[in-house]
């Protein structure tokens, strides 16, 4: 018996078959980053998967009978997956996956084009939390839905294809720096001062908002568009790069969106894939990055309305149902970065490389707004990652008292329902180009599919 706890590394342990399929299951992953860049696109991309493996639309209210395999589609922007099994739910409850599809971004102003010196742009206010100075100077592309005037609904994207234009955001040149240098990040990078270039060519015979003039013709041609059809129009800026392989030996990914695009994966994958007699509900969450509010979020009671109806449909009393089942709420973690040590504790914080990371709590603080998980719970899935060969590691978000963030754990757990945050470790979470290791990813995976079994 091994007395002492030391992390193991996937790649280390990894032989070549191993390797091949860590490898070859991110390259799906990678084509998934690169067409799912905003939740609605994450569901479009998701529903499709779903439906491939024999999935239906489910509709409230609907009879639920053992073995079937269900969605259900939230306004396009959050996604319910559930396969219905032929264990008995009064004893098991239901195994419940969560994971967020929205990621920091930069979404438009409701009026928000403008001209200002010969050069037309979008007003924008950004969505979660970013770093303002990382979206300067990078190319974006622009996503989303326009409701028109005459109720057509239509989709935008503009920025992706290697023939498509892209969008920039400009920064003052260092050599009048001088007393912008002087203030702090958060004086010096103003969230007003986010404007996206759009147009440079003016409307020939228009003397005033000549450029601005020549944008709306061209959306008008492209689109159907007017000025005023901004109003009712949900329209996202992000990063134009696509998701690239790092490092000689291509150990790692970078791409917009990890968060939370790297556990929503293999959360997916996991839940089409994988043969089992629990129920199982998967859940992809929008509205994470602001407080997980709205209908579309995991405030929102439609989970409790769900889980209602598979009790229901099973002759099962719900609240024993909640009481039963059980919940990984899949998000991201902080990722050791030695170039930033002091902002981490070492023996409590996840290696990259080291596996998919278990956050028994996550809050600031004093564990504040965390969901802290039991040590019967954490045992009980410890047992399971062992007896399915899963190579997993504890972390926190960082040293104490110096930040902290939340999940979405602590909605699925007032449901009277055992949770934990398991995630990916990210390094330079929530700038516009994230990193993750394969091996990571992979571990995510097995995990997700052992948790299901």
């Amino acid at each position: 018996m091994e007395l002492t706890y030391k992390k193991r590394n996937v790649y280390a342990e990894a032989d070549d078959t191993e390797l091949k399929r860590i490898f070859d299951y991110c390259e799906g992953y990678k084509k998934f980053l690169d067409g799912a860049k905003t939740e609605r696109e994450a569901v479009t991309e998701t529903v499709a998967m779903a439906e491939k493996a024999g999935y239906k639309p489910y509709t409230l209210g609907g009879k639920i009978n053992k073995g079937d395999k269900l969605y259900y589609n939230n306004r396009g922007k959050s996604l319910f997956i559930l396969r219905a099994g032929s264990a008995d739910i009064a004893k098991n409850g239901v195994r419940i996956l969560v994971a967020h599809i929205d990621s920091p971004r930069l979404d438009l102003k409701q009026v928000p084009l403008y001209e200002k010196a010969g050069a037309a742009y979008l007003k924008t206010h950004y969505y979660g939390g970013i770093k303002k100075y990382h979206w300067l100077t990078i190319p974006l592309a622009l996503h989303g839905t326009v409701v028109l005037k005459d109720g057509r609904k239509i989709t935008v994207g503009i920025g992706e294809n290697d023939c498509d234009p892209v969008f920039y955001i400009t920064d003052l040149l260092p050599h009048l720096s001088q007393d912008l240098n002087k203030k702090t990040i958060g004086e010096g990078f103003e969230a007003e001062n986010l404007n996206i270039l759009i147009g440079g060519i003016p409307q020939k015979g228009d003397e005033k908002n000549s450029v601005k003039n020549g944008v709306l013709k061209l959306l008008n041609e492209k689109y159907g568009m007017i000025e005023e059809d901004f109003l009712s129009a949900e329209l996202q800026a992000v990063p134009a790069a696509k998701a690239k392989d790092v490092g000689i030996d291509r150990a790692f990914i970078a791409a917009y969106g990890h968060d939370d695009s790297v556990c929503a994966y293999p959360e997916i994958t996991a839940a089409l894939q994988t043969e089992t007699e629990q129920t199982v509900l998967t859940i992809l969450a929008d509205k994470e990055e602001i407080g997980s509010e709205g209908n579309t979020g995991m405030q929102c009671v439609l989970i409790d309305d769900i889980l209602n109806e598979i009790a229901k449909s099973y002759g099962v009393n719900p609240a024993v149902l909640r009481s039963n089942s059980m919940c990984i709420s899949a998000d991201v973690t902080a990722a050791y970065d030695p170039g930033f040590a002091s902002a981490f504790e070492e023996n409590n914080v996840g290696m990259v490389n080291c596996g998919v990371t278990m956050n028994k709590f996550t809050g600031a603080r004093g564990k504040s707004g965390s969901n802290d998980a039991s040590a019967e719970y954490i045992g009980y899935l410890r047992g399971v990652f062992d007896r399915y060969g899963v190579i997993w590691q504890t972390g926190e978000l960082g040293r104490v008292d110096l930040g902290g963030g939340g999940t979405v754990a602590k909605y699925i757990a007032k449901n009277n329902i055992d949770t934990v945050d398991m995630g990916v470790p990210v390094l330079s979470m929530h700038a516009p180009y994230e990193l993750v290791s394969k091996a990571d990813v992979y571990s995510a995976y097995k995990a997700f599919c052992a948790f299901i079994k």
